[in-house]
């Protein structure tokens, strides 16, 4: 599922963008390292759960809203 990171990671850069964060200051108000939040945006890491919905409440979005439908996967 390694296209999964990267579909998710790119679904948050481009919410974080719409929302006018910069990549530093969107990791400094959810408690993420800079650096790790840079290989999140490029889909080189898994994420918990947790830092889903971490992440999703600075986006003030649901969760599910950040992940690619289950169609992307099939076919």
């Amino acid at each position: 599922m390694e296209e999964l990171a990267k579909v998710l990671g790119r679904s948050i850069r481009e919410k974080r963008k719409e929302r006018g964060f910069s990549q530093d200051g969107f990791a400094l108000v959810a408690g993420i390292d800079r650096s790790y939040m840079g290989r999140i945006e490029r889909g080189e890491v898994n994420i918990t759960v947790e830092k889903l919905y971490r992440l999703a409440a600075v986006l003030s979005c649901e969760p599910a809203s950040l992940l690619p439908s289950v169609d992307h996967f099939i076919g």
